[in-house]
């Protein structure tokens, strides 16, 4: 029997999004999953859009927090509420690809493996290609990951009954980097099934789109997660910027294909 598979999903104000995601989940051929739907006090319709594919699949779970509190109070949320062996993670304006769980979970059992993650490609709001696949070691070390997050957060899945429900931070940005550090610590090194199976949309306001955002929330996050003292935690930044100016580059690949 196939393992159940919890999806979390944070929301807020996501209405143009948040159709194209659900059912990019709904065209799975995995079918063994659950998509926990957490929201955080929308204000346009992504209620009442949840609500619609909630009435038509029971696999759907949605809970509304009581006020405003940021994506990790979501995502805790989620995990909180989650049943399945597995945590996977999808966020509202992201799309997968109709393999992707199969083809994950059947990586995860023929390699006995408790963590494991993808290649993804991205698209810009309307859902148009950039023609952009982002990719990673193929054996990705924790100090590899330490000064660069390699892993996509659409992609990456992992088993609970090695790991435990791993508690996603409050720290407003990055809580995904922190999750990966959290289970790379544990299991030293990671293997991602070398193929894209998802959609990653770069959004005008993204950390992926300003260099200097994604400067400062790696730093909080040097100084809060790691807690290291400043001293230290401008050394790692200089890591940082190394390996995102020099390295990383390297593991970004232009396409030709669209989608």
């Amino acid at each position: 029997m196939e393992a159940l598979v919890s999806i979390i999903t944070p929301t807020y104000n996501s209405e143009k999004f948040i159709r194209a995601s659900i059912a990019s989940l709904l065209s799975q051929t995995y079918t063994n999953w659950e998509m926990i739907i957490v929201d955080d006090c929308s204000t346009d319709s992504t209620k009442s859009i949840i609500e619609e594919y909630k009435a038509k699949d029971s696999r759907i779970i949605f809970y509304q927090l009581q006020k405003n509190s940021g994506p990790g109070i979501a995502r805790n949320q989620a995990v909180h509420l989650a049943k399945g062996r597995y945590i996977a993670f999808l966020d509202s304006d992201d799309l997968w690809k109709p393999e992707k769980l199969q083809r994950q979970m059947e990586f995860l059992t023929v390699n006995n493996l408790p963590f494991t993650f993808s290649f993804y490609e991205c698209i810009d709001e309307d859902g148009k290609p950039l023609n952009l696949i982002i990719e990673a070691p193929l054996k990705l070390h924790y100090w590899q990951l330490f000064f660069c997050n390699f892993v996509g957060n659409l992609t990456g899945i992992y088993d609970t009954n090695y790991f435990g429900k791993i508690p996603i931070s409050s720290i407003r940005k990055r809580q995904d980097w922190m999750v990966w550090l959290t289970v790379l610590k544990k299991v030293k090194t990671a293997k991602p099934i070398p193929e894209s199976l998802a959609f990653y949309r770069v959004r005008k306001n993204s950390i992926s789109s300003s260099k200097w955002k994604l400067i400062q929330h790696n730093f909080t996050v040097y100084r809060q997660f790691h807690q290291f003292n400043v001293f230290v935690s401008l050394c790692c930044m200089m890591g940082f910027l190394f390996t995102q100016l020099l390295i990383k580059p390297r593991f970004s690949k232009k396409l030709k294909s669209s989608i």
